[in-house]
């Protein structure tokens, strides 16, 4: 994984650090962990294809079945969870610097941990990353520059442009 998730709670780093190197072996990125629910929890698990192809029903059901066994074995929740397994979608989250890289010029929605000069939220266009601060040009035409670390929910806003965007695969790098 490029940049662990700023929005991780520890049992998510703790299943990001245990499901990422089973992705990685069979082709897959990581892009999120979450554990929802009180009851019975469910760990989401956000993937995409390493190679930048469009993942199918076929790759989510492999991943599943691959990461029930490792989850299973490792054991990391107590009592009854289950397992849930998706692609990021075309509005996806922006949850690593590469993911900012490459949706640099479309519009994307920030929300903070904390507020930064007293605004906790920014829309905008993604500028890109680097590994601690990805950047956004606001409606105002201002630039802004906030650190990875601050960021608790990024995602990409749906426009004509992105369906556009993603309708044909990446050209591999």
């Amino acid at each position: 994984m490029d940049h662990p998730d700023p929005t991780h709670t520890s049992l998510e780093a703790r299943l990001a650090a245990i499901v990422s190197p089973t992705l990685e072996s069979m082709g897959y990125e990581l892009v999120r962990v979450a554990v929802l629910g009180r009851d019975r929890l469910t760990v989401q698990v956000m993937a995409d294809k390493a190679d930048g192809a469009q993942m199918t029903v076929q790759d989510c059901e492999a991943i599943s079945h691959a990461l029930g066994a490792v989850l299973d074995v490792e054991d990391p929740i107590p009592g009854a969870w289950s397992l849930e397994i998706s692609s990021p979608g075309i509005d996806r989250p922006l949850t690593r610097p590469k993911d900012w890289n490459r949706f640099a010029g479309h519009v994307a929605r920030i929300e903070l941990t904390a507020p930064i000069d007293g605004r906790r939220r920014f829309s905008g266009i993604a500028l890109g990353a680097d590994d601690t601060t990805a950047r956004m040009r606001l409606d105002d035409g201002s630039e802004v520059a906030l650190p990875l670390t601050a960021i608790r929910r990024a995602k990409l806003v749906l426009t004509d442009a992105l369906i556009e965007a993603t309708a044909t695969p990446p050209r591999p790098n």
